[in-house]
């Protein structure tokens, strides 16, 4: 792979960051030929919706589009362009094509932050990844793995206690009940919250205490097969990291290769598809 900054680079980037737009409907090729010839993602995709939306009011009423497809200072006709267009104007007019259309036009990709865990490394990450292709690559072992279920996963909790209504903070596992601070009633946990998330939350004085019969600071009955998460207990007992494995992705071959599966919730959307890269060159050369 060519080193980070030259144009081989940019063009890949471009490229991945064109076809994950369009969620893989515009072929490698096809993309690398508009990129290449444009050098403006941007450009291309405003083209291509514009494109699309005359091509399918024509294909509703009948009638011809105004003139040919064009940028917004000048008439232009492209080949390619039009061969994508109008392709992906054929294709059904389902929720998700429709939103595939509304994000590009705005300039968006649809984003989640979603937590994976690798159990034959007791090794747990998150991830922001493509909202339509919910993947990652574990940095020890390289196995690529789906997300946690969102009822099996654990770390610092968001709870609303419908007794007393008191918001509150602390480490669990969903499904797993913890007393309120306020009035001891036992809250089920509303959503795990990822790290980018949980930093900006108070720090709260009162400790950490669950229902499960092994938490460092148990209090009252406990709940018959509770596990406690937090970071205290479980190294108090010598006890794995990773409290529910995630499933090895299994691949069907039909998306893009994701761009945004590896880095930081922090790091912006070149410097993940670059580091993406950088991965799949170290695995070309370890095998």
């Amino acid at each position: 792979m060519a080193k980070a900054g030259t144009s081989g680079v940019k063009l890949e980037k471009s490229v991945r960051r064109l076809r994950e737009q369009f969620h893989g409907n515009i072929s490698v090729a096809k993309a690398n030929v508009l990129m290449e010839k444009y050098h403006n993602h941007d450009f291309i995709t405003s083209w291509l919706v514009k494109q699309i939306d005359e091509l399918r009011l024509e294909n509703e009423d009948g009638s011809q589009a105004d003139s040919a497809v064009q940028d917004q200072q000048n008439a232009v006709k492209d080949r390619d362009i039009e061969e994508v267009a109008t392709t992906m104007s054929l294709l059904p007019l389902t929720e998700k094509n429709l939103r595939m259309l509304d994000d590009a036009q705005k300039g968006q990709i649809a984003k989640e932050d979603c937590q994976f865990a690798c159990k034959m490394c007791d090794h747990m990450w998150w991830r922001r990844v493509p909202a339509r292709k919910k993947v990652s690559r574990c940095r020890k072992c390289k196995v690529k793995y789906d997300p946690v279920p969102k009822d099996k996963m654990w770390g610092k909790a968001e709870f609303h206690c419908l007794q007393c209504g008191h918001t509150f903070t602390g480490f669990a596992q969903m499904g797993t009940p913890s007393p309120c601070f306020h009035c001891g009633t036992l809250v089920f946990p509303s959503r795990i919250l990822p790290p980018r998330q949980s930093r900006t939350e108070r720090a709260t004085k009162n400790p950490h205490r669950c229902s499960a019969e092994n938490c460092y600071n148990r209090q009252g009955p406990y709940t018959p097969g509770a596990t406690c998460v937090h970071p205290k207990t479980r190294a108090q007992n010598n006890m794995s990291i990773v409290l529910f494995p995630s499933a090895v992705h299994e691949s069907t071959g039909s998306t893009v290769a994701t761009c945004l599966s590896q880095g930081s919730l922090i790091e912006d959307l070149d410097n993940l598809i670059l580091e993406d890269l950088k991965e799949e060159e170290e695995e070309r050369d370890h095998n």
